[in-house]
């Protein structure tokens, strides 16, 4: 095993660090040994100037212009870069869409009376939702409303002679007609994906131009998807609400039963969270204090912000959170799951629990989960984590004694309730306001993974740090949000230190209408990396009061960590909106040029949007903050 990087370098999170060290000591591979391990990586897979769609190849391009300029079929860098990355965008809408369809379906379930598990949480946003597709409501039942619902989510899939209306009814009509004037409303999330790959097959398209185009519409679909999944999943299990909760592995408690839930579906997760409130007496007899269920990833972010569930870790440490030996029981639903915690589960005693039929990991348990049998399999799924405790018992564990205060779950729902004590009468006219008097400069959005390239965090901190002294308003998602909740940027307490004058009297503002005798946290908790849904619809919800399209607004995202398909098309889709999007580890794009400059410049004279790609985050958040200033110089607020 290599440590050639000191744990430091590693991450920004001193309870990773101790953990990083731990499995030194116990020579436990992590994701930053395997890392070592591949380096110096492929620079023609770092460039994009490698392809392997048919079986002449893999062919690659020297982009010295010394060797080949084509691969044998004759695509060019130009080409073979578009072609990858309309991969990684279809893959992407691929995971957020499946995730939307599971949603989907479960829903439609619940409506047919085929699993009791399952009811309507949010009656209100079900209604809005319904309305918002045309379904009819008034004097309906409100199941029979849900299977309609369901039913015109699960028809968004497909091909069809209507919009996807996940897509055209949730930004404003001149964002529309942009993306129609390109060509880039899809015509089915799955028929977009599929379309990807026919496209990008060996002998299709060979041009650019068209590959890029088809790229976008592709991340078009991308949003409709996560739109979708966010709409179902606040229906069947509730619209998120302030909630105060914790972050970090200080959240594991060595007498209790640890349960850690990771992925990204709240269809298990948030049963198995309710279903635990009533098994407590059952832990307590095993001799455990109680079930302690926390949270990874966006499945963490998804039970945190309805149940206030504590996140233990994020993304990249994710092995960390089992090398403290008290993790009694990792259940998994899909996406971000390493296959390696299954290794080191095996050296520290953590049972490894996979859930579904598309997620499986050689070594681990799988408890296949279906919605009809949900209840009895969250109920066998908390009797292994229990046997476990049990063979647990007197074993040391080392549980870091480091978590932060989180103030999390603010849906658009809640912003706007939580504004309406300022004005019940136009709730955004306070946000509005603010920005006009530059108490907020504007509005970043980060969202994405970590990478272990970069120093886990450092980007996220960085950047936030000088945004907020910026007065910039600054909101999270994803494992974005989890990097910045546990270095205390989701904690009202620490409003002076890291805000501007601007932003926190704002923050205070708002805090004090709402009687919680204080300011909002610095960072507002915007959900799970589907949820970046929240931020767009926010972004549309102010865009239509003050009657101007998205790309003229104040508004950048950034993906400072980036690592999965997920994020390449999560910031297709905010460039489609209109928005500057900051990528802050590189895209295998540099082998082309064109493709280059298409997507950093010449997507602004279409969409509006466009990438900045700096992996400096100093320099990144100078970027960031131009573009904010470009934006209100357009709106005359300069």
């Amino acid at each position: 095993m290599t440590q050639d990087i000191e744990a430091a370098e590693k991450s920004m999170d001193s309870a990773v660090r101790q953990m990083i060290k731990k499995a030194e000591e116990q020579n436990v591979p992590t994701v930053w040994d395997r890392y070592q391990l591949m380096r110096p990586q492929c620079g023609f897979g770092d460039n994009g100037l490698c392809c392997r769609h048919c079986l002449q190849g893999p062919c690659r391009i020297d982009p010295f212009g010394e060797g080949p300029q084509t691969g044998i079929c004759g695509a060019t860098a130009d080409v073979m870069v578009a072609r990858g990355l309309d991969r990684a965008i279809a893959a992407g809408t691929a995971a957020h869409s499946g995730h939307a369809k599971h949603l989907a379906h479960t829903m439609k379930k619940m409506a047919l009376g085929q699993t009791d598990a399952y009811s309507i949480k949010a009656s209100d946003k079900l209604m809005a939702v319904a309305s918002r597709l045309n379904i009819e409501v008034e004097g309906r039942d409100e199941m029979q409303i849900a299977l309609d619902v369901a039913n015109a989510a699960l028809a968004d899939f497909h091909e069809k002679d209507t919009p996807v209306l996940w897509a055209a009814t949730v930004v404003n009509e001149q964002r529309v007609k942009v993306l129609s004037d390109l060509g880039l409303v899809p015509k089915g999330i799955d028929h977009e994906v599929s379309e990807i790959m026919h496209r990008t097959l060996y002998g299709v398209d060979g041009d650019a131009v068209n590959l890029l185009l088809g790229g976008l519409r592709c991340a078009v679909a991308d949003l409709a998807g996560c739109y979708m999944g966010t709409d179902l999943a606040d229906i069947l299990f509730g619209v998120p609400q302030p909630t105060v909760s914790a972050a970090n592995l200080g959240t594991l408690k060595a007498e209790a039963v640890n349960i850690a839930l990771h992925g990204h579906n709240p269809v298990l997760s948030d049963l198995l969270v309710t279903t635990a409130a009533s098994r407590q007496d059952d832990a307590q007899q095993a001799g455990a204090s109680g079930l302690n269920l926390v949270g990874i990833c966006c499945t963490g972010n998804e039970i945190m912000m309805r149940h206030g569930i504590p996140s233990c870790t994020h993304s990249v440490s994710q092995e960390m959170a089992i090398m403290t030996g008290a993790v009694d029981a990792m259940v998994v639903d899909y996406q971000c799951i390493m296959p390696a915690v299954v290794n080191v589960a095996e050296c520290v005693g953590t049972e490894i629990i996979t859930t579904m039929d598309i997620a499986k990991i050689t070594g681990a348990t799988h408890i296949e989960f279906t919605e009809e049998q949900a209840l009895e399999k969250a109920n066998e799924i908390i009797d292994k984590a229990i046997a476990n405790f049990q063979r647990r018992q007197n074993k040391a564990v080392d549980i870091p004694d480091i978590q932060e205060t989180v103030v999390a779950g603010f849906s658009l729902e809640a912003i706007v309730a939580a504004l309406s004590k300022i004005d019940a009468e136009e709730p955004l006219k306070p946000v509005v306001d603010n920005i006009k008097a530059g108490n907020i400069r504007g509005v970043c959005l980060f969202a994405g993974c970590n990478n272990v390239k970069v120093t886990q965090d450092h980007n996220f901190i960085t950047i936030a740090r000088k945004l907020l002294k910026e007065n910039v308003l600054v909101v999270a998602t994803g494992c974005g949000a989890g990097a910045l909740m546990r270095h205390g940027f989701m904690d009202p307490a620490n409003v002076d230190e890291l805000c501007g004058d601007g932003i926190k009297a704002v923050l205070t503002a708002i805090g004090e209408a709402n009687d919680l005798g204080g300011p909002l946290p610095p960072v507002i908790h915007m959900g799970s990396c589907v949820d970046n849904s929240r931020a767009v619809a926010l972004t549309v919800a102010v865009a239509e009061y003050l009657g101007v399209d998205t790309h003229q607004l104040p508004v950048v995202a950034s993906a400072a960590e980036a690592v999965s398909e997920k994020a390449v098309s999560i910031g297709a889709y905010a460039v489609a909106a209109g928005l500057p999007t900051h990528v802050g580890v590189m895209l295998p794009v540099l082998g082309s040029q064109f493709v280059a400059e298409v997507l950093t410049e010449k997507a602004k004279e279409l969409t509006g949007g466009y990438f900045i790609v700096d992996l400096d985050p100093v320099s990144a958040a100078d970027k960031i903050l131009g573009a904010i200033d470009e934006r209100r110089k357009g709106l005359g607020l300069d």
